[in-house]
Parts: structure tokens; sequence; C-alpha cells
């Protein structure tokens, strides 16, 4: 095995100029995961007048998309590589097509009809999950390119995270207040619907040029070897990189339920907001409370997981986010004010879930590579995000299988009706207890993780 790129990756100090662009993608990421997941369901079900379990099921067939696709575009993605000698033609394709189909997702009018009205959002919203994965899955492949230090990768993801929040603030207050600006609300979703779109394609552009830095650093297989891969090699190449890597299979498994307790309260926000803090614009001030703290609290997280591990820093951030989640419940009987602080007491913790585990996973692909060589970081990532999407795919048909069974009112827009007290606690639990018991059950999985800095470390010595 050539040696020759692998020790400079291992020790490289990333550039502020390359921690920079690569973190500014995170825009892209937070408005597309963020945007969807807190308005979608509601656009669907209080503008087009679609039924709440429908709605679910429209959110949740453009997630099983992503889930067949992200596994084929991260084997490509490493043909790509192999073929080129970068990632970046997947990850500019993604970021051109995204505003389009992003804007077409909100663009559908209620005059249609709730059955044309969901089609036209399903067919938007698969072309705009495909834009989404043809970047992703590349970007998060990089991190393990860019370099191999254990605390440098904590570095880069913990500033990707700052951007991440400081997105999902911008996205999660500001999209609502686009759609809010007038008295029309159909337009109010298109003018949110372009505006996101041309944020979030803008971001990925940038963020693709980090390929080409990571393309000088990183040695890959022989184009002969990858080539003649057909589609089930594709799939079959993620599945025995699960089955060959235990500490793989922990950190995903406790990925996809964390993914799915946060895609629950992400889909619940807004009904929470609407009607247990009886205001729409609310959805606002909980993603204030959300966001805010887990922008200073990042590099907090970073020092502690310098200090005692990521994988220890990530069950502490774990733990404090079930406490806060469960402690939400109590909105059932007592609604109120109070509900921002528990948010942000989980915003705190948030940060760590976002930043600890996207930092492990290059350390995992990393512990891989002694064994099957560099270059297959897209396999890894294109499994992982499949994985993510599953989670929060299934948070969103949780709160809409909620909201059904509980018997929720849909509506079409500029139509009030008044919600039963058995949906209205369905929301509460969907945003509480829900949430608080999946991220309990992660723990369960990340126990079974057993990387530690020394492991890693050791990888670094033996390539150098």
């Amino acid at each position: 095995m050539s040696t020759e790129a692998r020790p400079e990756r291992a020790s490289v100090r990333l550039s502020p100029r390359t921690i920079v662009l690569y973190a500014i993608g995170s825009l892209g990421t937070g408005g597309y995961a963020t945007l969807p997941g807190l308005v979608l369901t509601y656009f669907l079900t209080d503008n087009l007048g679609v039924a709440a379990l429908a709605a679910g099921l429209i959110v949740t067939a453009a997630k099983i998309w992503d889930v067949l696709i992200d596994p084929l575009i991260g084997a490509a993605s490493d043909r790509q590589l192999a073929r080129t000698g970068s990632r970046r033609g997947f990850m500019v394709t993604g970021a051109l097509a995204l505003p389009l189909f992003f804007a077409l997702t909100f663009a559908v009018p209620p005059s249609w009809g709730p059955v044309a009205g969901a089609i036209s959002v399903l067919l938007a919203f698969l072309a705009t999950a495909t834009a989404f994965s043809l970047f992703q899955v590349p970007y998060v492949a990089l991190p393990a390119e860019l370099t191999g230090d254990y605390d440098e990768r904590t570095r880069l993801l913990g500033w990707r995270v700052v951007v991440l929040t400081a997105a999902i603030l911008l996205f999660g207050a500001g999209g609502p207040a686009l759609r809010n600006a007038g008295d029309d609300p159909v337009m109010g979703y298109l003018l949110m619907g372009i505006a996101s779109g041309i944020v979030i394609g803008i971001g990925m552009l940038i963020a693709a040029r980090t390929a080409s830095i990571a393309a000088r650093r990183t040695e890959v297989a022989p184009a002969a070897a990858i080539a003649g891969s057909t589609w089930r090699d594709q799939y079959m190449s993620g599945f025995r990189a699960l089955r060959r890597s235990q500490p793989f299979r922990a950190l995903l498994g406790t990925f996809v339920l964390q993914a799915l307790a946060t895609g629950t309260m992400l889909a619940g926000a807004q009904y929470v907001a609407t009607w247990v803090l009886r205001s729409e614009d609310a959805v606002t001030f909980v993603f204030v409370a959300l966001v805010g703290p887990a922008l200073l609290a990042t590099p907090a997280w970073t020092v502690i997981a310098r200090r005692v591990g990521k994988e220890r820093a990530f069950a502490m951030a774990s733990i404090l986010f079930t406490a806060a989640a469960a402690t939400l419940v109590f909105a059932v009987w007592a609604p109120g004010a109070w509900i921002y602080a528990s948010v942000a007491v989980a915003g705190i913790a948030y940060a760590g879930l976002q930043s600890l585990p996207m930092a492990m996973l290059p350390d995992v692909i990393s512990h891989d590579e002694r064994t099957t060589g560099p270059g297959q970081a897209g396999t890894f990532t294109g499994i992982w995000t499949a994985g993510e999407t599953v989670g929060f795919a299934l948070g969103a048909t949780a709160v809409s299988l909620t909201l059904a069974t509980t018997g929720y009112i849909s509506t079409v827009a500029g139509t009030t009706v008044e919600q039963p007290e058995a949906a209205i606690t369905g929301i509460v639990l969907s945003f509480s207890i829900l949430p608080a018991v999946l991220m309990a059950a992660s723990l369960l999985t990340l126990r079974r993780y057993r990387l530690r800095r020394a492991d890693i470390e050791t990888v670094g010595t033996s390539d150098a």
C-alpha cells in the first residue's frame, strides 16, 4: 500500500480558509434539513388541505428515495474520485439543481386541490432530495480526506456546526418570517422557497471548492479497480462496509436513532407553536431558543471532547438532550413561555449531537483504511446519509401518525378550526416523550462504539 499521501493527511493542520470554505456548506445542509422538516408537513396539512397521514407519507416517500440513491451516489462519488481525482463534480451538480426544485416544492397553490397538490409537492421534493444527495454524500466524505488528525477533525466539524446552527436559526426563523411577510400565504410560501433555495445553492457551491483541496491530499484506489462496478456492486460495497466495521455499525445506529429523535421534535415544532403556544409565529422563538445556545455551546463541546474523548462527550450531550426533552411533557398541563427554557437546554446538547458524531465518522473511515485502503469514504458516507435520512423521515412520519390517531383536523389556508384536546396532547408527546425515549435508546448503541483516541493515533502512526 502506498504511503506517500497518507502521512501528509494524518499530520496536516487545516488552514482557516479551508475550514471556512467547508463550513459554509452547512448553509445548504442546515437549510435543507431545517425548512422542509419544519414547514413542509404543515404546508401540506394547513395550506393545501392534505390529510395528516397523507402528508406524512409524502415526506416519507421522498426520504425513502433518498435512502435508495444515497449508497449509489456514495459509491459513484468514490468512482469519480478515482477517475478524476476529485468529488467536486457531483457537488456542483447538486448545488446548481437544488434551488429550482426547492422553489417548486413550495410553489403549489391550494386551488389545485389536495390530490393534485400532494402529487406536485411529492415530485418536486423528490427532485430536491436527489439534488441535495448529489452534494451531501461527497461533502460528508471530505473530512476524512482533508486531515487524519484526531483533534483537527473535531476542530473542522466544530466550526461546521457553528455555521450549521446559524443556518438552522436563519432558515428556522427567517423562512417562516418570509412566509408570513405578506397577507397572501400562497405567495409567502413561494417567496420562502425561492429565497431559501438560492441561499442553499450558494452555500453548496462555495463548499464544493474544498473537494479540490481534499483531492490533493488523498490517495485513491486505481480507477480500473472501480470502473466496472454495477449498481448492485455499489449497494453491496456499502453493506460490506457495515459488516466489516463494528465501530461504523455502532456509530450509525446511534446517529439514526438520534436523527429520529430530533426529526420528531423538528416536525412537531410548528404544531407546538400554533396549538400549544397559540401563535403560528412562535415557531421563530422556538428556533431562537434552540439555536442560540447551540451557537455558544459548540466550542465548549470541542474543548470537552479534547479532554475526555469524543465518545464520552457525545454521551454527555445525549443525556442532557434526553433530560431536556422529557421536561417538555409538562406542556400538556401547563403550556407557557417556560417551554423556551427547556428548548434552550436541548439546544446546548444539540450542538454536541451535531458536531461530535460527524467528527467521529472520519475516525471510523481512517480505522477501516488500515485493511481496505483509502478512497472509499463515499461508500461510508452514502450509507451514513441514507441512515440520517431514514431517521428524519420517520420522525416526520411519527408526528403525522400521532396527529392522525389523535384526531388532528387538517385545513386549507385562511380557514380557522379548533383542535380536539387529544390532538394537542399528541402534539406535545411527539415533541417531548417520544424524542426523549429515542435519545435514551441511542445511548445503548453508543456503548458499543469502542474506538478511542489511541486507536486513531495508532492508525496515523502506522501509516506514517
